[in-house]
């Protein structure tokens, strides 16, 4: 039954990976040439940032839930271990929303207090 698990990590993983190059190759470029994207605190500067970060952020909690199913295969489901996962793919989540938009798309806050939230519960 473990080998299930695996197999589902690897797959979570393989489209994890192809999802953000290949959008960042044959869309998000293609889609950022446009120049009738929304206008948003001067410039169309913000809506490229959030479209790329939030494409990404879906990468990024398929590699969290990559590393959930494979805790899974475990005899043990660990709950300790679970939280540090949650709290890693939304600390990751925190990182990109603030990095990518220079702190102006207000999710980092919700990501970063996720993340503290998990591990203080899951300690």
């Amino acid at each position: 039954m473990e080998f299930i698990f695996y197999l589902a990590t690897l797959l979570l993983i393989s489209v994890a990976f192809a999802h953000s190059y290949l959008g960042e190759r044959y869309i998000l470029c293609r889609l950022f040439k446009r120049d009738n994207l929304p206008k948003l605190f001067g410039s169309d500067d913000f809506t490229k940032r959030t479209l790329r970060f939030a494409w990404h952020l879906t990468s990024v909690a398929w590699l969290g839930m990559s590393a959930i199913v494979a805790v899974m295969a475990q005899p043990e489901l660990n709950k300790s271990l679970l939280g540090q996962i949650i709290a890693l793919t939304f600390a990751a989540h925190f990182l990109v929303a603030l990095l990518g938009s220079k702190g102006k798309h207000l999710s980092w806050m919700v990501f970063g207090a996720v993340s503290l939230l998990v591990v203080w519960g899951s300690t």
